[in-house]
């Protein structure tokens, strides 16, 4: 409702400037007032127009309310301030057919950021190298991506959803040389250990971190590595075999912990396909015939193709010390020089596949993947990998018109290089259509580091955080975290509500662990270096997942008691209350305040199109937590049930019926169930 007639206004406004000033302005800003006593809306334009009018700004607001038309749906205008053009909506209008639901154009036009992409938008996330257990920053970057997907869903579009998997890289590469070199095991062993444990990604962990300190015991082990990445990107031997048995378990491993936060995948391109199909090849044919590579015959990058305007200079943390204790965790990491595609050794590095991944995401490439089902969740959807001879029948990938890459903020440079391929081999529209999602990283608190149980030196407890390092085996393993999360909260439920069966207790305190996970991850600014701590992901109280969920229960039991269904309350409670009704009750000396409970209901659909317009999903998750707010202190005042006043007693529980419904669809949208209780 709130989007629907913040662009009647604008278009309103912008037809009425060009009949009377001859004026055509494109872009109407529109704010809010600073009290909705004020108004709906604050047209700040003839501050704009004081220089083009010669008039003072107060005087030509002025005019303009003089003698513009009311649309449809508005009270009235109203000059304010120094120039300032306020603008009242009928409550009485308005109101029921936000009731009812009737937000015209909300969600199916909520992404003003994407509102020209008429194709298939793609969605790349959490992308975590398949060597060893998923980590808390692997969830980060899963839980945007997930939620940018449901964003873009929720504004009706369609959205393929894709997890890269370098399963030929440096870090495989590592935790092979860990089985063959440490523990000497051949590949039947590994075949059986790999059967044999349910968490086959846990012992990789470890090994993973095993094998770091080995090369650093002595640089020649690295010659090892060095062999085994070039058995691995030939293909044909038995470790690669090894390699893509480790990966592909490890990877099951990812699906499996990613599932229990409902986030799911469509396809899982590899990058052993990119080579083993002449992905790499076409595109390196295409590179070179454009000249957008050069060889290089002299200097530190002798023997190496390069690109001469590569990307721009990488991102990295304020903290020296955490910048390098996460940099060996980069997903698809290239540790030389951004520009040098491929090594003087003949090997590609990162950055030469992802271009020539981007130009097939693109349908640029003019070679495709085979496929193959991989995974099937629980509602039956089933996830494609990609493979040299797949399946006939398969839905279709790639040839998308817009890209979105949520990558963490510290490969900027590479992300930057890749699109700087694509512009330079004439695809101009393809790189103005890709954009890298970028986000910082997950530390923990100190309290949180003890609570899973690591040592912490009196140096490391005064810290503000602690950063985390797979290559030393230091960091949280996703499945930990959620397992943790779970038992806190189920203390909590068992405690308050230990007349329910276990296995209820056990579904509500998941909800909630999932909700508090959910939102933590999501209420900050996506650039923000996130510190995790359990007391204030799973608190009841402030800005938490675990507090907006309560709002709804809160909101639900209203309606239990007072035995109505408040799905279906909502739009009947127009027939019960005439527009009299609601112009009465907000009209009333606290009806301001209801009022802007129900404004910033109206909302959702606005605030949706913020987040895809900036790729931003914290402001969401700031919606959810002001509506809560104001829902809450609306509870507390108002005692709805027993409101003697029958017809009034209706208005509130459709205030109660409004919110309800507008916080679970942002829960929602954010990923977030709500349980029954709390």
């Amino acid at each position: 409702m709130y989007l629907e007639h913040q662009r009647t206004l604008a278009t309103h406004v912008r037809g009425f400037l060009r009949e009377k000033y001859n004026l055509d302005l494109p872009n109407i800003v529109i704010d809010q007032p600073p009290d909705v006593a004020m108004g709906e809306f604050a047209l700040p334009l003839s501050f704009e127009l004081a220089k083009k009018l010669r008039k003072a700004p107060r005087k030509i607001a002025e005019e303009i309310v003089a003698e513009l038309p009311l649309p449809e749906g508005f009270e009235k205008f109203e000059v304010a301030g120094a120039g300032y053009i306020n603008a009242r909506l009928k409550r009485e209008v308005a109101a029921p057919a936000l009731a009812q639901g009737r937000l015209v154009g909300a969600l199916s036009h909520a992404g003003e950021g994407a509102a020209d992409v008429s194709g298939k938008i793609l969605v790349e996330h959490t992308s975590i190298n398949p060597n060893k257990a998923a980590h808390i920053g692997h969830l980060r970057n899963a839980i945007l991506g997930d939620t940018f997907v449901r964003l873009l869903r929720g504004a009706g579009h369609v959205v393929d959803i894709q997890n890269y998997i370098d399963n030929t890289g440096v870090q495989v590469a590592d935790v092979v040389v860990g089985f063959l070199e440490l523990e000497k095991k051949s590949k039947q062993q590994i075949a059986e250990l790999i059967g044999s444990d349910p968490r086959f990604d846990y012992y990789c962990w470890d090994l993973y971190a095993r094998v770091s300190q080995w090369y650093e015991q002595d640089k020649e082990h690295l010659k090892a590595r060095a062999d085994a990445l070039h058995a691995i990107e030939r293909g044909g031997n038995d470790t690669a075999e090894i390699a893509d048995m480790i990966s592909t378990s490890v990877l099951r491993r990812h699906l499996e912990t990613m599932d229990r936060l409902d986030i799911e995948y469509d396809f899982l391109p590899r990058e052993s396909e990119i080579l083993h199909l002449h992905f790499w090849n076409a595109a390196f044919e295409k590179l070179k015939e454009t000249g957008v590579l050069t060889f290089e015959t002299e200097g530190k990058n002798k023997g190496c193709w390069i690109m001469r305007r590569a990307g721009t200079e990488s991102a990295e943390s304020e903290d020296s010390d955490l910048s390098s204790d996460f940099a060996e965790d980069f997903d698809r990491v290239s540790e030389e020089d951004q520009k040098v595609i491929v090594r003087s050794n003949g090997t590609v590095g990162y950055v030469g596949k992802d271009i020539a991944y981007h130009m097939w995401k693109f349908g640029l490439l003019g070679r495709d993947f085979g496929y193959r089902k991989f995974y099937r969740y629980p509602n039956q959807h089933e996830c494609w990998i990609s493979t040299t001879d797949g399946e006939k029948n398969h839905p279709h990938f790639g040839g998308v018109v817009e890209n979105y890459n949520v990558i963490d903020v510290r490969q900027s440079e590479a992300q930057n290089t890749v699109k700087e391929a694509l512009r330079d081999l004439g695809h101009g529209a393809a790189a103005d259509h890709f954009t890298h999602f970028s986000y910082g990283m997950v530390v923990l608190t100190p309290r949180c580091a003890a609570e899973l149980g690591y040592n912490l030196s009196e140096e490391d407890k005064a810290r503000s955080f602690i950063g985390v390092s797979g290559r030393k085996g230091f960091g949280v393993k996703a499945d930990d975290l959620l397992d943790q999360l779970i038992a806190s909260a189920k203390n909590e439920v068992d405690s308050r509500h230990p007349q329910l069966s276990d296995a209820e207790r056990l579904d509500i305190a998941t909800q909630i662990a999932i909700g508090a996970l959910r939102y933590f991850m999501l209420k900050y600014t996506k650039q923000s270096v996130i510190a995790f701590d359990f007391k204030d992901a799973l608190s009841f109280e402030g800005e938490t997942g675990p507090y907006a969920q309560y709002a709804v229960v809160r909101a639900t039991s209203i309606f239990r008691k007072a035995g109505v269904d408040p799905e279906s309350f909502a739009d009947q409670v127009s027939a019960q209350l005439s527009a009299q009704d609601f112009a009465q009750y907000f009209g009333d000396p606290e009806g301001n305040e209801i009022w802007e409970l129900w404004l910033t209901s109206a909302k959702t659909s606005y605030v949706i199109g913020q987040c895809i317009a900036t790729t931003e999903p914290a402001y969401l998750a700031k919606h959810v937590f002001q509506l809560g707010q104001l829902f809450n202190t609306f509870y507390h005042r108002y005692p709805i049930l027993s409101e003697p006043d029958e017809k009034r007693r209706l208005f509130l529980l459709a205030t109660a019926a409004v919110v309800r419904r507008e916080l679970i669809r942002s829960l929602a949208v954010m990923g977030i169930k709500v349980p029954p209780v709390m």
